[in-house]
């Protein structure tokens, strides 16, 4: 592998601490984290509010179904361009601007409950606004990281990062909850404030200069990051692991199902289970900034998958509230060993003048995965019934991961990652 596959070294010097805390005293790092965990908790506020107030309004589960569509689409529209744009511009200005935009989406949903919104229509287009805001954010946002902290600091950023974010999306539901009792409006109002502050982080950071290409957009380029991807079978075998893994194993979206009718459980119920894996998500990525892995990658990477697979299956067979518990904490400490191995992967193997256009493809992957998952599931579950299907996806899971294996040799075999091969 070429010199160009290795992160760009930061100006920050390269004896910096190689674990725990102290990758924050990279001042870019710690603004970036900043920004990316108080915009995540904003947001999160943001959607129990819009959740609440559009069916408050409507009362019609269809338009439940549409705020999820309203977001998805633009972004699985423009990713692949907006991959193309983290690498010709600015990612840092792209970051900020796409934070700007959903501070001008918090705005908007701000006013128009003020005037005393009796539609949803004006939600879903401000929906839409974000939607497209946050596709053109993931790409930049990802390939940014890597240009923060010097590369022997690099796995700790990410495992960080990663705490930082799912704690976000844990706490950011409860708190918009809670704020919601006051009315939506104090929620839009609070959340803006965040995102205020958001832009104004982000801007202060000043990562290390990318490495960026100057060609028009053109189909060629835009699907560089595709043809990168198939090319690569140690990143082609990372991302299509989780894709296959998600989708199968997309037992969340039975939730509501399996606390009603399974565990009998009511609504506390159920929000404790849906929280249950944001917390295995978040105490795996602390573990893993004290304890990064650095051998045996590949395995580490599959057994992650396994132990996703192998938990959806408890899930599916127990009608104990407190197994089922564990087994969605194991399920989210699994899924993050994966996360955390394939985004490394990524990264270094990735030249820093296409990163954004992989991580972009990444980005499909990871959102088709999740959008399709929760459908395969609701399909499956209306065929099989609700706990064979939970059981159908941990048994695929589980054979995805043992055919992958076989399939992607030199991804089951990878001892170390590529740039502490190079040392």
């Amino acid at each position: 592998m070429s010199d160009s596959s290795v992160p760009s070294a930061s100006p920050t010097p390269s004896h910096a601490p190689r674990s725990g805390l102290g990758v924050l005293r990279h001042r870019n790092f710690a603004f970036y984290l900043s920004a990316r965990t108080l915009g995540t908790l904003a947001v999160q506020m943001q959607n129990v509010a819009i959740g609440w107030q559009v069916y408050a309004m409507t009362h019609d589960l269809f338009d439940l179904g549409l705020i999820g569509l309203a977001q998805f689409a633009p972004f699985l529209l423009l990713i692949l361009l907006a991959g193309h744009a983290a690498d010709r511009y600015n990612r840092r200005n792209l970051v900020a601007l796409a934070l700007a935009a959903q501070l001008l989406c918090g705005l908007l949903l701000l006013s128009f409950t003020m005037a005393g919104l009796r539609t949803v229509w004006p939600i879903f287009a401000v929906l839409v606004l974000f939607g497209s805001a946050r596709a053109f954010m993931g790409p930049a946002t990802q390939a940014m990281l890597v240009n923060l902290v010097p590369a022997e600091s690099f796995s700790q950023a990410v495992a960080l990062s990663s705490s930082s974010f799912h704690l976000a999306i844990i706490l950011g539901p409860t708190l918009g909850g809670l704020l919601y009792l006051a009315g939506p409006t104090t929620v839009y109002l609070i959340s803006s404030s965040l995102l205020v502050l958001s832009v104004i982080l982000m801007c202060l950071t000043k990562p290390a200069p990318q490495a960026s290409h100057r060609e028009p957009a053109s189909w060629h380029t835009v699907l560089e990051g595709l043809r990168f991807v198939f090319s690569r079978p140690v990143i082609l075998g990372a991302i299509s692991l989780d894709l296959f893994a998600v989708l199968f194993g997309g037992a969340t979206a039975l939730l509501p199902a399996l606390a009603h009718d399974v565990l009998q459980v009511g609504p506390t119920g159920l929000g404790m289970l849906r929280t249950a894996p944001g917390i295995g998500a978040a105490l795996c990525s602390i573990t893993l900034t004290f304890f990064p892995i650095t051998r045996r990658v590949g395995a580490w990477m599959l057994g992650g998958v396994a132990l996703f697979g192998v938990a959806t299956l408890v899930l599916g067979s127990t009608t104990t509230f407190v197994v089922a518990l564990v087994a969605l904490f194991l399920m989210g400490a699994g899924d993050m060993v994966s996360v955390y191995v394939r985004h490394l992967l990524v990264q270094y193997e990735t030249p820093d003048a296409i990163r954004g256009r992989v991580s972009a493809v990444n980005s499909v992957f990871i959102g088709a995965s999740n959008e399709l998952g929760e459908f395969e599931s609701g399909v499956t579950a209306g065929w099989m019934g609700l706990t064979r299907a939970v059981l159908f996806g941990g048994a695929a899971t589980l054979a995805v991961t043992g055919l992958w294996a076989v399939l992607f040799p030199v991804l089951s075999r990878m001892d170390r990652f590529p740039h502490e091969e190079q040392k």
